[in-house]
Order: C-alpha cells, then sequence, then structure tokens
C-alpha cells in the first residue's frame, strides 16, 4: 500500500522493541507473530513506568520477530517492501535482509526492478529515539554506498507522494518503548 522509510525502520525496531516470499509467507508462522502481536498489545495498554520502574520487560525471539514482520508485510499488503528478516547479535547489533520489488512502478532504467539489500549495523536509542547506525549494505552481493539506498527510499517516496527521509534519521521510540537489547536470537524491550 505505501512505503515510507520509517517503515521500514520503525517496524525492524520495534519489533525489537518492539530488519519475507513469495517472499513474506516462508518465515511466517501464525502463533511465533502472535506472541509478538499479545506483547505490543501488553505494552500499549500498561500505564506509563517511571524511571525506577524499567524493569518491566518482554522477551521476543528473533523467530517470533522475523513472523511478526512477515505477518505485517503480508496483512498489510505491502506492495514495495517485500521481505525484511532479522538475525539478532550482542549489544544491538542486527545483520539483515531487504527485499524490495519495484515491478510495478515506473523506475529509471538503471534501477532493476527486483532487489535484495543485505545489510549490518547497530541500532542506538537515545532520549525517547531510534536509529540504525548502518556499517554495511550490500545489493545483490555488491558492497554499496548507504546513498544508494537513500536514492531509492527518495524516489519511492516521491512515487508514493510520502516525505522522503534517509536511513541516518532518528525516529520516535513505539508509544510505551522506553529501551531495548538485543541478544544472540532475542531482543528483550523495556517498556
Amino acid at each position: 500500500m505505501y512505503f515510507r522509510a520509517y517503515f521500514f525502520w520503525r517496524m525492524s525496531v520495534f519489533c525489537f522493541s518492539l530488519s519475507l516470499f513469495s517472499f513474506a509467507l516462508q518465515n511466517y508462522t501464525q502463533p511465533e507473530a502472535k506472541k509478538v502481536l499479545d506483547a505490543i498489545e501488553k505494552i500499549k495498554s500498561a500505564p506509563p513506568s517511571t524511571a525506577q520502574n524499567i524493569s518491566r520487560r518482554i522477551v521476543v525471539t528473533e523467530n517470533e520477530l522475523n513472523s511478526y514482520i512477515a505477518y505485517r508485510i503480508e496483512t498489510e499488503k505491502e506492495e514495495i517492501m517485500k521481505e525484511l528478516r532479522l538475525k539478532l547479535f550482542e549489544n544491538n547489533k542486527i545483520e539483515g535482509k531487504i527485499g524490495i520489488d519495484l515491478s510495478q512502478r515506473k523506475i529509471p532504467s538503471f534501477l532493476p526492478p527486483r532487489m535484495t539489500f543485505y545489510f549490518a549495523g547497530a541500532v542506538e536509542v537515545k532520549e525517547g529515539k531510534v536509529r540504525l547506525d548502518l556499517q554495511k549494505l550490500y545489493l545483490e552481493g555488491q558492497s554499496i554506498q548507504p546513498m544508494i539506498l537513500d536514492f531509492i527510499i527518495f524516489l519511492v517516496a516521491k512515487m508514493e507522494n510520502t516525505e522522503a527521509s534517509s536511513i541516518n534519521d532518528w525516529y520516535e521510540l513505539p508509544y510505551g518503548i522506553k529501551d531495548f537489547e538485543t541478544h544472540p536470537g532475542q531482543v528483550i524491550v523495556f517498556y
């Protein structure tokens, strides 16, 4: 339906705190996605916490996170971002895969209609905001500069008449989320 740069990053972060086939359905399981949906509802319905009450937390596994992302892509009938898979590591380090399909859009001839990006970076949280510090980016296995992804985000935003942003932008954490930390195969969300 729509593609916004913030959707990609917020999706990644929200599922933490909460980064796909023919793409999305391969790794989607209803019970795992439901666990994340239930966690989101729990966070949204919890009274706001105070600084000394930051011990409230929810653990989301990497499989649950990826099932939730695939579920969102499928149910929202995402037309452009067809895949987002994340691998979680210690200290908020992540790796991921993004599948983009622009075959139904009028795009410049130098761009392939379907692209697969691989990335690595660290998620930073500061003062209620979050961003991805992108450290490596590949397009179809070829190392590229992050500005190329920014260009594609800009191009799609222009086609969709939405506001363009950068992969380096800071975004508000989802409502109720105070912080999160990743560990191999899981994320702990503090709310």
